[in-house]
């Protein structure tokens, strides 16, 4: 919990100097439907792989410099870690929720085409839903620090406040074990996470 509150206060910190630094700046809300695809990881006699699935993005971008802003972004997804040792496959089905907040470079536009690099860190919160048929007892909700990199091109569609977005972003995090030594892999994991939507500049 101690880490899932530092996270959301970065996040608010950075909104605050956003707002303080860039009032003249252009802001701009976005929201993208996603995919969630996690790396297999492998440790101390477990192999987890998490189940593929989909979710959503919603993000909040302001401009500080021409070239630079700052983003803050909320994600869910649900998906489920299989566990695979020799006695046995443990699962546990969960919530995931992502909250990240960093800097975003704009790159020349090509075309029109809008592209920029993005990085970011913050938290990824997995907790357990407590499915009987993805749930085993004793675990329990995990906060994972998380980095984020990635790039993504916008494009004006019907004016210039309303944009299209094709994103990728990359997730670097510990694998997660509910708070169960047992399944603790002691690996650093990866998730893709493509997404696309719309874009709403204000």
């Amino acid at each position: 919990m101690q880490r899932i509150a530092i996270a959301v206060a970065s996040i608010a910190l950075l909104l605050t100097a956003i707002s303080a630094s860039a009032q003249e700046g252009l802001g701009e809300v976005s929201v993208q439907g996603t995919g969630f695809f996690t790396k297999d990881s492998n440790g101390r006699g477990t192999f987890q792989r998490g189940t593929e699935s989909g979710g959503l993005l919603v993000g909040y971008r302001r401009q500080l410099y021409r070239w630079i802003s700052a983003e803050a972004v909320y994600g869910y997804s649900r998906n489920t870690q299989q566990f695979f040792q020799p006695t046995g496959v443990a699962r546990v089905q969960s919530n995931i929720h992502e909250a990240t907040g960093g800097f975003v470079v704009k790159l020349p536009f090509i075309a029109g085409i809008r592209p920029y690099a993005l990085a970011e860190g913050g938290a990824l919160v997995f907790a357990p839903t407590r499915n009987a048929f993805g749930g085993i007892p004793g675990a329990d909700r995990e906060a994972a620090g998380v980095f984020v990199y990635g790039a993504g091109v916008d494009y004006p569609f019907l004016s210039s406040h309303l944009l299209l977005r094709a994103e990728y972003r990359g997730l670097v995090y510990h694998a997660p074990d509910f708070g169960l030594g047992s399944l603790d892999t002691d690996a650093v994991t990866h998730t893709a996470q493509p997404s696309a939507g719309v874009v709403f500049h204000f």
